[in-house]
């Protein structure tokens, strides 16, 4: 019997994905493979418009629910303790059972929070949605996230628009993180960030794989 711990989180097999348009199909992906092993980072490299994005979301079996007539085609094994599930043709109902385990960290941080929610608000959601956590649990699991990646817990009751782009990049990991998941996709999560801030982004996610054992997906163009 093999070491569940050298079961890699997810087996990427033959992706491709295509997008329908009025001038005819899209080819975004072809034949992609890949392995993401766990705790550990796996990189997607390459120029704007090559597909990065595309890959992400669809790992995420969000690409669906944004691009209506996409047609994705392979296999996406996510290894469960009840054995492999393949993400890929499940529709929203049904992975929401895994969606607590993969989470995403999204290239804009200025777009990914909504400006209408305080920051405890963002962070809570996925708690509210995904666990039975009491009013109470969720206060000091957001209040310890806030603690965790160098914000104050105090910030909880502001919103998006008071922040920084790399506190904002802050809080959209502390959401991620709060369902505790096994795989962490990051779409070029420094990009949109000042270069002084990009390095300290990239150290709290290298400390948080550390502490928490989390796989990383890192999109980049760099």
């Amino acid at each position: 019997m093999s070491n569940s711990r050298n079961v890699p989180v997810v087996d990427i097999s033959d992706l491709t994905v295509d997008f329908q348009t009025q001038r005819g199909d899209v080819r975004a992906l072809r034949n992609v493979d890949l392995t993401i092993p766990q705790n550990k980072t796996v990189g997607v490299v390459g120029e704007s418009g090559c597909g990065k994005t595309t890959a992400a979301k669809t790992i995420c079996n969000i690409l669906k629910a944004t691009a209506p007539g996409v047609v994705e085609e392979g296999e996406i094994i996510f290894h469960t303790e009840n054995g492999p599930v393949n993400l890929l043709p499940l529709g929203r109902a049904a992975m929401r059972t895994y969606r607590s385990d993969i989470q995403m960290i999204f290239q804009d941080p200025f777009a990914s929070l909504n400006p209408r929610m305080t920051v405890r608000e963002i962070i809570e959601r996925p708690l509210i949605v995904h666990t039975k956590q009491t009013r109470k649990q969720r206060r000091q699991v957001v209040d310890s996230l806030l603690d965790r990646v160098g914000l104050q817990p105090s910030y909880a009751t502001r919103f998006p628009h008071d922040f920084s782009g790399g506190h904002r990049q802050r809080i959209g990991i502390a959401r991620a993180l709060s369902v505790k998941p096994k795989l962490i996709v990051a779409d070029e999560p420094v990009s949109a960030l000042d270069v002084s801030v990009q390095s300290q982004v990239i150290n709290l996610l290298q400390d948080l794989q550390s502490e928490f054992g989390i796989a990383y997906l890192f999109v980049a163009h760099d």
